[in-house]
């Protein structure tokens, strides 16, 4: 696994990739976490890096959907 910067690689991550990102923000910074990604992907954005940008993009759209669904589900349990 490469430590530098290569802009010019594809960064595209797996969807286990996507989820273990997700969980990992999750457990982090609690419900802050998409705020988190969010944050990286505007800074990649700003660097110029739209796979980067792209790629947090994504982790900070699953977060939602796994806050989403836990209310879901808590929902469900109440009935």
């Amino acid at each position: 696994m490469s430590t530098t910067w290569h802009p010019e690689e594809d960064v595209t991550p797996t969807p286990n990739e996507v989820e273990g990102i997700a969980a990992l923000l999750e457990g982090e910074h609690g419900t802050f976490a998409a705020d988190v990604a969010d944050f990286f992907s505007t800074q990649h954005s700003l660097a110029g890096d739209a796979g980067r940008c792209w790629a947090w993009a994504g982790v900070a759209e699953r977060v939602r959907m796994r806050a989403r669904m836990r209310v879901e589900d808590a929902a469900d349990e109440m009935r």
